[in-house]
């Protein structure tokens, strides 16, 4: 039976370790999306600087439709970015709930291991005063003879 308990502890301590790595990485993931649309949003307003600059010193009308196409270009873009935070969200929460269920798991496996080694220990503290009390009551028969 310990055997199998330290086993279990230990496979469940390894998909512990693949938690954490699991949910490190979704951090990270939205760590990443949230620096990639700061910078899709820094770059539309340095382009909307741009074409207000432009347009204070003349723009044709071509020029003009070319730049505001490529405007909605980028707010499609950051509409779509901003729909993927959800998702990088979840993932977050996801991993974060199975490390989480894991971490409930080894540390039940641990206290199980923890109370079979303190019933070990009494029950063997019970069987050694036994065999004290065993000793004294022949030691005190054969003095009382």
């Amino acid at each position: 039976m310990e055997n199998a308990m330290d086993f279990l502890l230990e496979q469940t301590k390894e998909k512990e370790n693949q938690a954490v790595m699991a949910l490190n990485k979704a951090k990270s993931e939205l760590e990443g999306y949230y620096t990639q649309l700061a910078q899709i949003e820094k770059y539309r307003l340095d382009y909307c600087q741009q074409l207000v600059e432009r347009g204070q010193n003349g723009l044709t009308a071509s020029q003009f439709v070319h730049l505001h196409r490529f405007l909605g270009k980028l707010d499609e873009t950051l509409s779509k970015q901003k729909q993927a935070e959800t998702q990088f969200k979840q993932q977050v929460e996801n991993c974060e709930h199975y490390w989480l269920e894991v971490r409930k798991q080894r540390k039940s496996y641990e206290w199980m291991i923890e109370k079979k080694q303190q019933e070990k220990l009494k029950a063997e503290a019970k069987r050694e005063q036994k065999q004290m009390d065993e000793f004294s009551t022949l030691l005190y028969s054969r003095g009382a003879k």
